[in-house]
């Protein structure tokens, strides 16, 4: 899951990736409504952390705009004020959910979870390729019934591998879907990566690399 966290307080914004990442999740960070509209434009978010009261482009704008273009990122949206008339309007913008402060940590993972599993359509199935199988859901993998020992990192990319049924999935993709900003994006971290989750899943081999095109599941 990759999510944006937009949020002007630098200490509280950087907290919350942090935190998330250590579920698993892909996090990039903008302190401006500027910055957080530049990322929106460039990157793919399933949930957008955003706090209502950004400077720059205000969050109320941010919102309005996702909602008109019809974008399919979950917004949480999060303000300093409390009260169910601020509530009322901070989902009347077209977000998703929203979030009082201060707030509990965990209650915004759970919050973040939910949105991200977008409640109302059906949960994601478990992905196959032979016996390698993967339950985004239960965050499990496994290969021929033994449970797959993987890092946040290589279950995801393992994750978009066998989403792509097949299909190469560049490096380049990788890096957008699995890692976030603070990554370079010369890196070699995406090769390592793949290679780490070879060794784990072990023979016969089940991810081939497409020679100037990137890695897929299958094929030989």
């Amino acid at each position: 899951m990759r999510v944006l966290v937009a949020e002007d307080h630098e200490r509280l914004a950087r907290a919350v990736a942090v935190g998330l990442r250590r579920y698993g999740m892909t996090v990039d960070v903008a302190l401006h409504g500027d910055d957080a509209l530049a990322r929106l434009g460039a990157n793919r978010y399933d949930v957008v952390i955003l706090d209502r009261d950004l400077p720059g482009t205000h969050g109320d704008d941010i919102c309005r705009r996702l909602a008109a273009g019809g974008s399919e990122s979950r917004v949480l949206m999060l303000t300093a004020a409390s009260s169910v008339k601020d509530r009322v309007e901070g989902l009347g913008l077209g977000a998703d959910d929203y979030l009082p402060k201060p707030f509990d940590f965990t209650e915004m993972v759970a919050r973040v979870q939910a949105l991200g599993r977008r409640p109302g359509a059906p949960q994601a199935a478990a992905l196959t390729y032979g016996d390698v199988s993967l339950d985004p859901e239960k965050r499990v993998a496994t290969r021929s019934g033994r449970a797959l020992a993987l890092s946040p990192k290589e279950f995801a990319v393992l994750e978009c591998l066998l989403a792509a049924g097949g299909k190469p999935v560049s490096a380049e993709e990788l890096l957008e879907r699995v890692w976030d900003q603070l990554t370079d994006p010369f890196t070699t971290t995406v090769k390592a990566t793949v290679n780490r989750l070879r060794a784990k899943l072990g023979d016969p081999p089940v991810i081939r690399t497409i020679r100037e095109v990137g890695y897929r599941v299958g094929g030989s």
